[in-house]
């Protein structure tokens, strides 16, 4: 005979298949450990489309800030070569190299920024504001052989492939439609002034760009669909994750069971210690008992110290049997009290008639009145 566990053939491991839906604190809990449903090509598409747009828009400016730049070289060129007698300073080259660099950044910075800021937003409008340095935090797990294994081989693996692919063979082929329909256009731009050429291959380059950005559009739309759908199946619980989840946050039904046991026998306990104080206490006589104390120091009605039905009515019966507390059997005004008022409370108006006539002739009988 060989020895096997039947658990090992339940899918998706311990607790069996996962077929129910995520719980709320779930969900909360993944998002503290920094997984969402989010898609990255969102931010690629939205990203590209911005900045190209910027630059339709933008591009006479930068047309003129290069040429700015130009001029300003050559104009410099002449100077340096004179204070090096024939050569360019190593001290003047580097300053101009810096100056240029400057420049350009200064130029193209706004362009840049604004395609971060739309990336960013296009992240927030996705999975909100929720920052945490959980995904940060070294795990073995990231560094483990078997399991990067595993990451290789995924479906998540096969979709990067197969988006990759699909945009390799998408932008070669607006390329290549983009090249077709312009190549004439292209041979001409030697034969242009400086300026006309700027504008010629910037309207190329940039309807190159928001044509691949539109691609771009099109398979982050059908990434984050899969993303969420993946997300969604990740983040399925098995039945016995349920119950776990359940006893973890409202705790173990048995344990909250046993603690209700016990404070209502510390209840009961305490109820059976002040019915000994009791004035009288009124029956069913067989389903009811209800102990009731008149104190015109405490208050200004009657209150009932104690009740209980079935065993706990006999168990109170006995006990003013034994501290010598009058039982008086009164079904309809027992059955009242019981049900109307609680212990500590005190008698309602509607019933000060009746259990003052009981009280009365408790009153009598013990020689009080």
């Amino acid at each position: 005979m060989i020895a096997y566990n039947l658990q090992f053939f339940a899918k998706d491991g311990p607790g069996g298949e996962k077929t129910e839906e995520p719980t709320a604190k779930k969900l909360d809990d993944a998002r503290k450990e920094g997984q969402v449903a989010k898609s990255k090509e969102i931010a690629n598409a939205t990203g590209l489309i911005a900045l190209f747009l910027i630059l339709k828009f933008g591009l006479g400016y930068l047309g003129g800030v290069f040429l700015d730049i130009f001029s300003f070289v050559y104009g410099k060129i002449p100077q340096m070569i004179k204070m090096g007698n024939g050569f360019i300073p190593i001290k003047e080259y580097y300053s101009l190299m810096g100056n240029i660099m400057l420049r350009i950044l200064a130029a193209v910075a706004p362009f840049f920024l604004i395609g971060f800021l739309v990336a960013f937003l296009s992240d927030y409008v996705q999975v909100k504001w929720k920052v945490t340095a959980k995904p940060l935090q070294p795990k073995l797990s990231k560094i483990s052989p078997a399991n990067g294994f595993k990451r290789i081989f995924s479906t998540q693996s096969l979709m990067e492939l197969v988006k990759s692919i699909a945009k390799v063979l998408l932008i070669g082929w607006v390329a290549y439609d983009t090249f077709k329909d312009n190549y004439q256009v292209i041979y001409l731009l030697f034969n242009m002034p400086l300026w006309q050429g700027i504008q010629v291959a910037g309207s190329l380059a940039i309807n190159f760009g928001l044509k691949c950005s539109l691609i771009y559009v099109v398979i982050a739309a059908i990434d984050f669909i899969y993303q969420k759908r993946k997300f969604h199946k990740d983040q399925m619980m098995t039945k016995q994750e349920v119950k776990d989840e359940y006893k973890q946050s409202e705790g173990d039904p048995q344990v909250k069971g046993r603690i209700r046991q016990k404070m209502q026998e510390a209840s009961r306990r305490r109820m059976m210690q002040q019915l000994p104080e009791a004035d009288v206490v009124i029956t069913n006589p067989t389903h009811f008992a209800v102990a009731v104390k008149y104190d015109s120091e405490i208050a200004s009605a009657p209150i009932v110290i104690a009740k209980g039905e079935d065993f706990l009515a006999q168990k109170i019966k006995e006990t003013a049997k034994e501290h010598q507390v009058e039982i008086v059997e009164n079904k309809p005004l027992a059955r009242m009290l019981y049900y109307n008022v609680e212990i500590g409370e005190q008698v309602p108006p509607e019933l000060y008639q009746a259990v003052a006539e009981v009280l009365a002739m408790v009153y009598h009988m013990q020689g009080k009145i």
